[in-house]
C-alpha cells in the first residue's frame, strides 16, 4: 500500500517533465541495487551454479568421443561433489567461518590419498625443483635478512600443549606474507616434521585436503614433486597445487622447503583451478620446554607461507584472520594421534619415509649464508650513503640561488617566502630523482 500511495502521489504532479523526475527518482535505488546484486553474485558464484552447463559439456564430448573409464569416473565424481556441496551448503559456509568441526556426509565420497601408484623417480642428480638457492633464501628468511618490509603482530594464543604466535607483512607486490612460530610440548623435531611431510595421515586432521598424490621423488636427496587438491569454501572452486618439496638437515634442526614448480605432466583445467604461486617453508629444531624444567622436550616450528589463491588478496587476507587460530588449534591433536599411531608399531607411510631421506648440511655452511647477506646489506649501506652526496651539489646550489634572489628582490617577506617554498619544493624533488 505505501509503493501505491507514493505512486499515486508521482503522477499527481502537474507535469509530465515532474512525474518522469519523480519517476526516475523512485527507481533509481531499485536499478542501482538489482546491478550491485548481479555483480555481487557474479563476484560469489558457488559452484552449483556451473552444474548445467557442466553437464551440458560432458553431454556434447560424450557425443564427438566415447569416453574412457576414468573420464566417466571422473566425471561423476565432480558432480556427485557438486551435489553434495547443493545439499550441505550452508553448513559448510558455517563451519568455515567459525572454524567449527566438519560434519561427516555419508553421501561424500573420502579423500584419495595415493602416493605410490603414479610416482616415479626423479632422475639421479636433477634436484631442480628444489635448490641450494632455495634452502639459501629461506634462511635469510629465519634470520631476517631477506631485505623485505618488517612483519607485523597478529596474534598470540595457546593451549595446555601448544604456545602459537603468528605475524604477517605486505610486499608492494604480491600476497600478503605469513610468518608463525609454534611450539609443540613433549615431541621431537623428528615426529613434526614426519608429521607435516605425511600426506596419508593427514586428511585425518586436514579436513581441506582432497586428494594428495607423488608424482616424482629422488631416493638421494629425498626431493619430492606432490600434487594436492584441497577444498575451499562454498563460494570458491577447489584449488590444485603442484609443489616440489625437500628437507635439509643441519644437526637435529630441519629445513623444510616446500614451493610451487612448473610440472607439464599435469595437464592444466578449468576446474580445480591452480595454485601457481605457492610458498609454505618451516624450520623444525628442539626448544626447551615452557614448563621451565630447562630441558629440551619441546619442538619449535618456524613457518613461513604465502600463496595466490585467485581471490582478491584484501579479502583472503580478512579470511586467513578470522580463520587462523581455528585451523592451526587442530593441528594439535592431530600430532598427538600421530605420535600414538607410531608408537604402536604402525608400518611407516612412503611419505613419512622420504621424510627421513634428509640432505646434510653444517653449521658454518649455513653461517655463509649469514655472510653472504650482510655482505649484500653492506653494499646496499655503502651506495645508499654514496647517494645524497651526489644530489647535495645540486640542492646547495638551488638553496643558494634562492638566496641571492631574494636579496636581489625587496619586495617584503612575502615574496621572499614564495621564493624560498619554490625553492625548497625544486631541491626536494632534485633529491628524489
Amino acid at each position: 500500500m505505501v509503493l501505491v500511495s507514493v505512486f499515486l502521489e508521482i503522477l499527481r504532479k502537474p507535469t509530465i517533465g515532474d512525474v518522469l523526475k519523480e519517476l526516475m527518482i523512485f527507481i533509481a535505488p531499485l536499478w542501482i541495487a538489482v546491478i550491485v546484486g548481479v555483480l555481487v553474485g557474479w563476484a560469489w558464484k558457488p559452484k552449483w551454479a556451473n552444474i548445467g552447463r557442466e553437464m551440458m559439456i560432458d553431454c556434447s564430448v560424450s557425443k564427438d568421443s566415447t569416453p574412457s573409464a576414468s573420464d566417466s569416473s571422473s566425471t561423476s565424481f565432480n558432480l556427485i561433489s557438486s551435489l553434495n556441496s547443493i545439499k550441505f551448503l550452508l553448513p559448510s559456509c558455517i563451519s568455515w567461518i567459525t572454524d567449527d568441526e566438519a560434519q561427516s556426509d555419508p553421501f561424500s565420497l573420502p579423500p584419495t590419498v595415493d602416493s605410490n601408484c603414479s610416482s616415479s623417480q626423479i632422475p639421479k642428480g636433477k634436484t631442480s625443483f628444489v635448490t641450494n638457492e632455495d634452502l639459501e633464501h629461506f634462511v635469510n628468511l629465519v634470520e631476517e635478512k631477506d631485505g623485505g618490509p618488517a612483519w607485523i603482530h597478529m596474534m598470540d594464543c595457546s593451549t595446555p600443549t601448544m604456545f602459537y604466535q603468528a605475524w604477517q607483512r605486505d610486499l608492494e607486490a604480491g600476497p600478503t606474507e605469513y610468518r608463525s612460530r609454534t611450539v609443540f610440548e613433549d615431541t621431537t623435531p623428528e615426529m613434526v616434521r614426519d608429521f607435516f611431510w605425511d600426506d596419508e595421515f593427514r586428511p585425518k586432521w586436514d579436513n581441506m585436503l582432497v586428494s594428495a598424490a607423488t608424482m616424482e621423488e629422488c631416493p638421494t636427496t629425498g626431493t619430492m614433486v606432490v600434487h594436492w587438491v584441497r577444498k575451499f569454501p562454498f563460494f570458491c572452486s577447489d584449488r590444485e597445487y603442484v609443489f616440489g618439496r625437500r628437507i635439509w638437515e643441519s644437526g637435529r634442526a630441519y629445513y623444510c622447503v616446500t614451493k610451487g614448480v612448473p610440472y607439464g605432466s599435469v595437464p592444466r583445467k578449468n576446474k580445480p583451478r591452480r595454485v601457481d604461486l605457492y610458498y609454505s617453508s618451516w624450520l623444525i629444531r628442539a626448544v626447551e620446554s615452557r614448563k621451565g624444567d630447562g630441558q629440551l622436550t619441546a619442538c619449535e616450528v618456524l613457518l613461513f607461507h604465502h600463496e595466490d589463491m585467485g581471490i582478491p588478496w584484501k579479502i583472503a587476507k580478512v579470511g586467513v584472520r578470522q580463520g587462523m587460530w581455528g585451523t592451526v588449534k587442530k593441528i594439535d591433536p592431530g600430532l598427538r594421534a600421530y605420535q600414538k599411531e607410531r608408537t604402536s608399531g604402525n608400518t611407516l607411510s612412503h611419505c613419512a619415509f622420504m621424510a627421513q631421506i634428509n640432505s646434510k648440511i653444517s653449521a658454518d655452511y649455513l653461517r655463509s649464508f649469514e655472510s653472504k647477506s650482510n655482505d649484500s646489506s653492506e653494499l646496499e649501506t655503502h651506495n645508499s650513503s654514496e647517494k645524497p652526496s651526489g644530489k647535495n651539489i645540486p640542492k646547495l646550489l638551488v638553496v643558494g640561488g634562492a638566496i641571492a634572489l631574494a636579496c636581489s628582490f625587496d619586495r617584503g617577506l612575502l615574496t621572499k617566502a614564495v621564493i624560498f617554498g619554490v625553492a625548497r619544493r625544486f631541491a626536494n624533488i632534485g633529491k628524489r630523482l
